[in-house]
């Protein structure tokens, strides 16, 4: 199987529980809830989405035509000093992010970057099963769609969406809740709004997208 994927870079995760942690993301090109062409926001499922996934062209971007290429191109990102800090203080770290990730990433692949000595981490809109071998699954649920996946590490609400109350997620079996506000010209009331939700929902928590505060990607 080939792989298309838009950009690999290093960096730190920006959000939910992993957040402040370096990793090297691997964002896929597609999506099954929009085209990511503007002419196609209107009718899509997720109306919402900031990220670009369309094509290749993206830094680290490309096709790659083996699991172990993709690996490699993956491992090529992690820096030789981070390298020698992770043999005494833990794994590396993949993101795999989108774009849906879970429409490219299998068993070859997660293979691939376990052997490459990855922790592999991914960032899915729920709507595909994820593949045995994931260490940390984090599902960000979008209106309009059937979510499919409903166990992981974490569920990342984007807040609020009309037609989703965050109850209807409560009773799944995800370790973390995040509530994190909408972005937009929205914002500042969003921020208010999931503040005050997670201080009467003890169960949600808080997150920010720490990554456009600080100016890193």
């Amino acid at each position: 199987m080939s792989y298309a994927v838009k950009e690999i870079f290093y960096t730190l995760q920006g959000e939910g529980a992993q957040a402040g942690r370096a990793a090297v993301f691997c964002r896929f090109a597609g999506c099954n809830l929009w085209s990511g062409r503007e002419s196609d926001r209107a009718s899509a499922v997720c109306r919402f989405c900031d990220t670009d996934f369309v094509g290749v062209d993206g830094t680290g971007g490309g096709k790659f035509e083996s699991a172990e290429e993709l690996a490699r191109a993956i491992d090529g990102q992690w820096p030789a000093d981070a390298e020698r800090s992770t043999v005494a203080h833990g794994r590396k770290f993949v993101v795999c992010t989108g774009g849906e990730p879970l429409l490219q990433l299998d068993a070859a692949l997660i293979d691939a970057l376990h052997a490459q000595g990855f922790e592999i981490a991914v960032e899915t809109n729920g709507t595909v099963q994820a593949p045995e071998g994931v260490d940390w699954l984090c599902v960000s649920p979008k209106a309009g769609s059937r979510l499919i996946q409903e166990s992981g590490e974490e569920l990342k609400l984007v807040f609020p969406q009309n037609g989703f109350d965050p109850a209807d997620f409560e009773t799944l079996a995800f370790r973390n809740f995040f509530l994190q506000p909408m972005d937009g010209l929205d914002r500042v009331r969003n921020t208010e709004l999931a503040i005050r939700y997670c201080m009467d929902h003890p169960q949600w928590r808080l997150s920010l997208q720490t990554h456009k505060f600080v100016g890193i990607r």
